[in-house]
């Protein structure tokens, strides 16, 4: 331990011996704690305070001293909170600042977690689209049907591996033979298994098929207007077309003819007309007839053409939430290559679907054909 050496005057006795006069107060009753020596030779006086360099010269060793000195004066007395701020004090000044810039950037990296947005600015409708089409592609068929009225071009959901497929009933309706178009080129006869034409449903299944993707079905219920959705079919029987949009309106009144001769007849590349169907009063490509029925749609802004019709209507979690049935074409007097989507196109809700799927496999409100 070392000695600290006073300034001038430090050894001047008082005027007043301990606790007389003056107002000093009475000296403490335990032993005043010793300045410590580091193995540096630095001085540590208690309270606070650092020596070495000149310590004890000044009042950083005499102010922290705390021992009464058999009546000498003593330095003022500095307590403990006011020697740890200035301690404080000290150390941030030896570190450049470096506490002050510690603060500063914690207030900062706060600010930016709460500026953070929530939704990925990165992804893009694109991907999101190609991702679906990868996945649902596999399971939408091109389904083609011939028959004394002529043939039809139109598609098909795959809804067990076993070779049950939803269509609309427009598309197979009187048809003698039916043969389905897989998404890998392959082609199967199919037969019909249960219609209902008041519902525009129809259920058909493949010969001999098996271990084939079957589509998972959603729930339309949970649809809501200008959510995105991918339409999968083979418009003017190009097989496995995609095309992207949202849904524009829910519970559309669409009215479709159940007569076997309304259908898509001669359907196809280069030729045929579409499906005529009613809504809001007025009547859309070509007349439906006498014998109609009608049902709740939802409406969607995707692009669907002749060919469309039995497709699927898919969400963006890959789920089908409805069967293609109807779309509009303004140019639908004319031949099918002139005529084109402009965005109005309905679905039967897949709920409605699922409910009639038993009664299809019974053969159908129409009965087994």
């Amino acid at each position: 331990m070392t000695d600290s050496t006073r300034r001038s005057g430090a050894d001047e006795p008082y005027p007043f011996p301990y606790g007389g006069g003056a107002g000093y107060p009475a000296p403490p009753a335990y032993q005043p704690q010793q300045p410590v020596t580091t193995p540096s030779g630095v001085t540590v006086w208690p309270g606070g305070g650092s020596g070495g360099g000149g310590a004890g010269e000044d009042g950083g060793a005499s102010a922290a001293e705390g021992a009464y000195d058999g009546g000498r004066r003593r330095r003022a007395w500095m307590p403990r909170p006011v020697a740890l701020i200035a301690a404080v004090a000290a150390v941030s000044a030896l570190v450049g600042g470096g506490a002050a810039a510690l603060v500063t950037n914690a207030t900062q990296k706060s600010d930016t977690a709460i500026s953070t947005p929530v939704v990925n600015a990165k992804s893009t409708s694109s991907s999101g689209v190609s991702a679906v089409a990868a996945a649902v592609s596999p399971s939408i068929v091109e389904v083609g049907a011939s028959g004394t009225s002529g043939q039809s071009t139109g598609s098909g959901v795959i809804i067990t591996s076993g070779g049950e497929i939803i269509t609309n009933n427009h598309v197979v309706s009187g048809a003698d033979s039916i043969q389905v178009t897989f998404s890998d080129g392959s082609k199967k006869t199919a037969t019909v298994v249960g219609t209902d034409s008041k519902k525009d449903l129809a259920l058909i299944k493949v010969r001999g098929a098996s271990g084939l993707k079957p589509a998972v079905l959603g729930d339309s219920s949970k649809v809501t207007v200008g959510d995105q959705v991918v339409a999968i079919g083979s418009p003017e029987g190009l097989t496995g077309t995609v095309t992207s949009g949202i849904v524009s309106a829910l519970n559309r009144d669409v009215t479709v003819s159940t007569d076997e001769s309304q259908g898509q007849g001669g359907q196809g590349p280069g030729g045929g007309r579409q499906w005529p169907f009613e809504f809001g009063g007025g009547q859309y490509n070509g007349d439906v007839g006498s014998s109609t029925t009608t049902y709740k749609a939802i409406q969607t802004d995707a692009s669907l053409n002749p060919g469309n019709s039995g497709g699927a209507l898919i969400n963006m979690s890959g789920q089908i939430v409805g069967i293609n049935s109807a779309m509009y074409s303004s140019a639908s007097e004319q031949s099918s290559s002139s005529a084109g989507s402009i965005g109005l196109g309905f679905a039967i809700p897949i709920n409605t679907v699922k409910s009639d799927l038993a009664s299809l496999r019974a053969g159908g409100s129409d009965g087994n054909v």
